[in-house]
């Protein structure tokens, strides 16, 4: 396209020369990005789940990368005096020419806004010189190449086991499965159970994505069911056995379940899409509850989450009309966290200093957050979104948030007029911190609710030890409690791999004046753990420490810290399952799970 294409009025040669630039390179992050998705296939196949795991972190990077890249080309190619506001204006009228057939243009409009916003000073960001209102439709956009977005399939004379089966087989994974036929059989019962069609023939049909989603060890087909005017998300997770081979893990119909799988808790998935948007369109089918910054979110593209994020707060704003104010809560020596009432997320600043016993720093913290970015957060770790120079409206903060800022964190904030710019933060999705949790049960002599909590923050913990995480600080206010009653760690400042913990037990006093020290009589490293210690800070309330020693009690012994870090430097992933052990097929399994959770940790969320 050439600037022949567009109105006399747009003249300027470098305008539509940087607007290619920026363009290009987007594009090479896209492909990039296809390419990491594509090659999760192969890595699924062969069992290497190291390999796996090495390229969803490095792929976070990807778009960070190609933006700096892009920056450091314009700032070398062109100077200052060449770039007046009315090239600016008109680099977005270029761009939005070159974006007119194009497969992934919302993507390309946040490539434009997260370039331009490392050039421009912030009294430019508006919608004159960036995107803060998406412009192309992502309406009908038709792949180009020859796999579209989703197949259909139809039950016909040979039966809807023959139809299950070849949605499996399109897929054309090179390991074979242990036995198809089996497993189709068990997705077949569920299904005739589901429509209610058992005995009779079938009469609908199936919608597929035509990419697996790839995550962690699992591969996962990702469809709708549509039987007359209903429909029934459908999602069936594909695993290997103990000897290497295929096998479907169960098939899922409920959307609550479905849901849990797409969860802010968890790592994003790998799946190639030409067309992104008709993806997420599809999903919306499965899940019209969840926003579109999520479902974008999960698919990896979290830049573009973000900017949906970022919109649909906006919006919020301009349609609300309380104040921002501290959370509730215990006040964190780390974190200043403040909260809008009306919106179901909390803003995070990382303060300027940090009393004892606290022995950190701002890079620090920031490393830790990031750690947790590029991590598999198995369903126990809240992802976060990370924000620089956000402009807030100065009348919708309480004065003693204000103050709070203004003593603990004065580095980070501007106050320019009406507006106050917070320099860095974080936002998380809200929670009720879990001790105000613990103290409401037991303020009500709710027994069933209390054990309930302590049973969850075990499981959390486990599961985050299964990832190779160590919390760190365990108190149970950095922990939170979902709307569903699931608990998820939300504090990141001391995390740390379990690998580079080194778990001891408390050697025994020589004397009766060591015994009574307040102060270690032994020497205590900087990575040194003591799991007999935890319970003098978990366990001083009675029924917690009942609840906690039935159903916990291995957290508090040093060898089962350390047998699980030997698991994980012998190289062994564990299975962290996202959806019910009830729910699996386990025909293929040698023996069942040795420890099932009690009933009442199948409740699934909708988080």
């Amino acid at each position: 396209m050439t600037q022949a294409a567009f109105p006399k009025l747009l003249r300027s040669q470098i305008a539509f020369d940087i607007a290619r630039a920026i363009l290009d390179g987007f594009d090479k992050h896209y492909r990039l990005f296809r390419q990491t998705s594509q090659q999760a296939k192969h890595h699924f196949e062969r069992g290497a789940w190291a390999e796996a795991q090495q390229a969803a972190r490095a792929r976070i990077d990807f778009y960070d990368r190609r933006v700096h890249e892009c920056v450091q080309e314009l700032e070398d190619t062109y100077s200052q005096a060449e770039l007046s506001d009315d090239v600016w204006q008109e680099l977005k009228l270029h761009y939005i020419g070159l974006l007119s057939d194009h497969a992934q243009p919302e993507l390309a409009e946040t490539f434009f806004n997260s370039v331009c916003c490392k050039l421009l000073h912030r009294s430019y960001f508006h919608n004159a010189y960036i995107f803060v209102r998406p412009v192309i439709s992502t309406e009908y956009i038709e792949t180009r190449e020859l796999a579209p977005t989703y197949k259909v399939y139809y039950p016909d004379a040979d039966g809807i086991h023959f139809a299950l089966k070849r949605i499996i087989t399109n897929y054309q994974l090179s390991t074979p499965f242990a036995d198809l036929t089996r497993d189709v059989a068990q997705v077949e019962l569920r299904l005739a159970q589901l429509l209610g069609t058992a005995g009779t023939e079938p009469n609908h049909q199936i919608h597929v994505l035509s990419s697996l989603f790839f995550r962690n060890k699992g591969a996962y087909i990702v469809g709708r069911v549509i039987n007359g005017n209903r429909e029934y998300p459908m999602v069936v997770p594909i695993l290997h056995d103990s000897a290497g081979r295929l096998v479907l893990d169960t098939v899922l119909f409920d959307p609550e379940q479905i849901t849990v799988l797409f969860s802010f808790t968890r790592a994003y998935f790998l799946v190639d899409m030409e067309v992104p948007s008709s993806y997420v369109q599809f999903l919306r089918t499965l899940l019209p509850r969840k926003p579109r910054s999520e479902l974008y979110t999960i698919l990896g593209l979290q830049k573009q989450g973000k900017t949906l994020f970022y919109r649909d707060y906006l919006q919020h704003l301009k349609h609300s009309s309380d104040r921002f104010d501290i959370a509730p809560g215990i006040r964190g020596l780390v974190m200043l966290v403040f909260a809008l009432p009306s919106f179901p997320y909390v803003f995070k600043v990382i303060k300027d200093f940090y009393p004892p016993p606290k022995d950190t720093t701002r890079a620090l913290v920031q490393q830790k957050y990031l750690l947790v970015k590029h991590h598999d957060r198995v369903g126990r770790m809240a992802d976060t979104l990370e924000y620089s120079n956000v402009a807030f409206p100065r009348h919708r903060f309480s004065e003693r948030l204000i103050a709070e800022l203004e003593q603990f964190a004065p580095s980070m904030l501007d106050i320019e007029g009406e507006q106050l710019i917070i320099r860095h933060l974080y936002i998380e999705r809200r929670m009720v911190p879990l001790n105000l949790w613990l103290a409401n049960a037991e303020k009500n002599g709710d027994d069933a609710q209390l054990e309930h909590g302590i049973v969850e923050y075990g499981n959390a913990i486990k599961e985050l030890v299964a990832a190779n995480i160590f919390p760190g600080d365990m108190l149970y206010k950095n922990f939170g409690v979902t709307r569903h009653q699931r608990v998820v760690f939300y504090d990141y400042d001391e995390i740390d791999y379990i690998t580079d913990c080194q778990f001891r037990d408390i050697p025994p006093a020589r004397t009766d004046e060591e015994e009574m020290a307040s102060e270690p009589w032994y020497p205590v490293g900087k990575h040194d753990v003591f799991p007999e210690q935890f319970g003098q800070f978990l366990l001083g309330h009675p029924k917690i420490r009942r609840f906690f020693l039935h159903h916990h009690a291995d957290l508090l012994t040093r060898q089962y810290w350390q047998a699980r870090k030997e698991r994980i430097l012998a190289g062994v992933v564990e299975d962290v399952y996202p959806y019910p052990q009830h729910l699996r097929f386990f025909h293929h399994a040698a023996t069942p799970p040795a420890v099932m959770p009690p009933p009442f940790m199948e409740i699934l969320e909708n988080e």
